[in-house]
């Protein structure tokens, strides 16, 4: 009797089935690697900067870490970087900006020639305009350092104020009051006892903005027109090959950004925070 022949169906063999996962292994790579790469390449670079706590223009605790990190942040991204920024006290954010290579460079910084001869500066990125604050019941006539002369005027412990301001001080010819900050002096002010402050201009429009003991009184200080000192700020790139690239594409971007109106947007979005307490 003849058995009816049968379709057998063969297992493939392990060695089989090993080279087919290879393969199907192979495929989902090259499908996914080029997705990762693209993804990669799309990503920003970081530019790292090193600087300081000077509300409002950098801080830690501010919104887009300050008005001077808005704006580098707004030029970064128009060369596909964007930035990240450690804060130090200043002489350290200088060293480590400066020479640490995980560093672009350090921020915000006045141009002087010694500076210059150890890294790269961007064109101004941003201005500090120092001048004196006063009360506007007791308006305040003056053009130059030595028209000071006589009255009691505030400052801040160790900062320059200018050429002129400084001198007249050391001469002993300028009377001056110092305290540890602008707060300080600001409420000296307002209390009558000082009969102006020097101050920086942006530094006196956030401290009456975000200091609730002087928001209540803002309206009673006012900024006087004729200014002590009017000086650029820098990004102090070092002074590297990779350096000396990335303050040419700072500098090229930064042509193409409006920094004026950076800066006042920052402040609309601290006036209607404030006016929303």
């Amino acid at each position: 009797m003849r058995i009816p022949s049968m379709n057998v169906r063969r297992m493939p063999s392990r060695h089989a089935t090993l080279q087919s996962c290879a393969l199907l292994s192979c495929a989902l790579l090259s499908c996914a690697l080029p997705c990762s790469l693209s993804a990669a390449a799309a990503a920003p670079a970081t530019m790292r900067l090193a600087s300081l706590e000077w509300l409002p223009y950098t801080g830690a605790g501010l919104d887009q870490g300050g008005m001077a990190t808005a704006v580098a942040a707004a030029v970064a991204k128009q060369f596909e970087y964007k930035v990240k920024v450690d804060y130090f006290p200043w002489s350290r954010a200088m060293q480590v900006g400066g020479e640490d290579p995980g560093y672009a460079g350090y921020f915000p910084a006045y141009y002087t020639e010694e500076r210059a001869r150890q890294c790269y500066f961007s064109a101004p990125m941003g201005h500090s305009t120092v001048g004196l604050a006063f009360l506007k019941s007791q308006p305040l006539q003056w053009h130059a350092a030595r028209d000071l002369i006589g009255m009691h005027i505030g400052v801040v412990a160790g900062y320059s104020n200018g050429g002129e301001f400084d001198a007249l001080v050391k001469q002993g010819k300028l009377r001056v009051d110092a305290s540890p900050g602008d707060a300080f002096n600001l409420k000296k002010l307002l209390a009558g006892r000082v009969r102006a402050v020097v101050i920086d201009k942006s530094v006196l429009r956030y401290l009456l903005l975000s200091d609730p003991a002087l928001r209540r009184d803002r309206g009673q200080i006012v900024f006087h027109d004729t200014v002590l000192a009017e000086l650029s700020l820098h990004i102090c790139f070092q002074r590297t090959p990779a350096g000396l690239k990335m303050q040419q594409d700072f500098d090229a971007a930064l042509q193409h950004t409006d920094i004026v109106k950076i800066e006042n947007a920052y402040f609309l979005n601290m006036e209607n925070k404030a006016g929303a307490k």
